[in-house]
């Protein structure tokens, strides 16, 4: 897939879908730490939010980090903003801001965490 189109499938993805987290693997099969790490943060929060597995999608996991300006992965998404990757997430959970954030955001089950592949 060339560039241009790979960019426009990450921001399509970034736009529709409110709450978005770019990991290595699932949320029920984590490929790296920092991506299980915050898989964890965000099942602690009860989070509702997709998911792309930039493992299964070579072409995304090149291109994002020129879009987003963030070289690493993960990397998380709350309303079309970069919120950050691992240890950005750690530091405002800690602190319970991230629980803020996705409230704001209607992000937050009664009782679990939920995950859906993202919307293209």
């Amino acid at each position: 897939m060339n560039s241009t189109v790979t960019l426009e499938r990450i921001k399509a993805q970034i736009a529709k879908n409110p709450v978005l987290l770019y990991l290595k693997g699932s949320p029920t099969f984590p490929m790296c730490g920092f991506s299980g790490h915050v898989v964890k943060i965000l099942e602690d929060l009860k989070a509702k939010y997709a998911y792309v597995n930039i493992l299964e999608n070579p072409d995304i996991r090149a291109t994002l980090p020129m879009y987003a300006k963030w070289p690493t992965f993960p990397q998380f998404y709350i309303n079309g903003e970069l919120i950050g990757g691992c240890d950005i997430l750690s530091e405002l959970h800690g602190k319970g801001e991230l629980k803020t954030l996705l409230v704001a955001a209607n992000a937050v089950s009664d009782l679990k965490a939920e995950n859906t592949l993202a919307f293209e």
